[in-house]
């Protein structure tokens, strides 16, 4: 018989715990000591296993992604309030804000568009390079898979349990669509292979995420790629980093380590430019 590439000579663990599950039932089997390990909930949540836990939830989307080849992405942020055009917010919120989001939708459009353009040009690299990667969820989130889709090519998701979680959306590549416990370890996985982090309006978590990479980069614990702010007339009221330049707390030129356009196509130049990439073109 042709042995597998995962072929052991070694009873395997389903095999064990199928065996443990047909032992006769007595008080020793029925301790929670006699519990094998890998199937004992109350020992694998303990406090003592959150180092076992952090890696675990590390290695399943790095493995997978290994085996697919996808060596980099192009990595989306943004609000998951932000709507698609024509649709109203959901949120529970104020009659203005609910105005300025619907305005806002035009940067679900933008987030849509430069996912496709880093999904088309991903497709030329036989979708191993520049894969467009979310967060998962609605708003600029959804954009960004239902961008790569749209021009039909794969687009990872990683999700993160909330208390008010919402389902992944519906454009993710199913096989690619990961779910956290853990922020921290999500984090690695959006920066890990990004080659542009594409921020679009957003709140605390959008701000999260952004200034995570921004420091990375500027300790130089992360090589320095394109970090775009898209929405100039909602950053320049948000942020002045500037005035961390002048108050002395961040180098000179910290604030330029980010490009603020409006576009995507303004903000897909950017990066082109950077790495050198030919141009690709959006079908109407």
């Amino acid at each position: 018989m042709a042995r597998g590439r995962n072929h052991t000579p070694l009873r395997t663990s389903a095999q064990d715990i199928d065996a443990v599950r047909r032992t006769p039932r007595t008080p020793q089997t029925e301790s929670p000591a006699y519990r094998l390990a890998i199937t004992d909930e109350d020992f694998l949540y303990s406090p003592d296993m959150r180092g076992v836990r952090l890696q675990l939830e590390f290695m399943k989307p790095e493995i997978r992604l290994k085996e697919l080849g996808i060596n980099s992405t192009v990595v989306l942020f943004g609000g998951a309030r932000i709507p698609a055009p024509g649709t109203e917010p959901v949120a529970a919120m104020t009659e203005a804000a609910r105005k300025n989001l619907k305005a806002s939708s035009r940067y679900y459009d933008e987030a849509r568009r430069f996912a496709q353009y880093a999904s088309l040009t991903a497709r030329n690299l036989d979708y191993k390079e520049y894969v467009v990667v979310t967060g998962g969820g609605p708003g600029v989130m959804e954009a960004g898979n239902r961008g790569a889709t749209e021009v039909g090519a794969p687009s990872i998701g990683l999700n993160v349990v909330l208390p008010h979680e919402q389902a992944p959306n519906l454009y993710i590549t199913p096989e690619l669509c990961f779910n956290f416990h853990y922020f921290a370890v999500r984090k690695i996985h959006f920066l890990m292979r990004a080659k542009a982090v594409a921020v679009f309006p957003g709140g605390y978590g959008t701000l999260d995420e952004f200034f995570e990479a921004l420091t990375l980069v500027q300790t130089q614990r992360m090589d320095r790629i394109p970090m775009l702010l898209f929405g100039k007339s909602f950053w320049d009221r948000v942020l002045n980093l500037k005035v961390l330049e002048e108050e002395g707390t961040i180098s000179p030129g910290d604030s330029d380590l980010l490009t603020v356009v409006d576009t995507a196509e303004e903000g897909w130049n950017v990066v082109r430019d950077f790495y050198n990439l030919p141009a690709v073109r959006i079908e109407e």
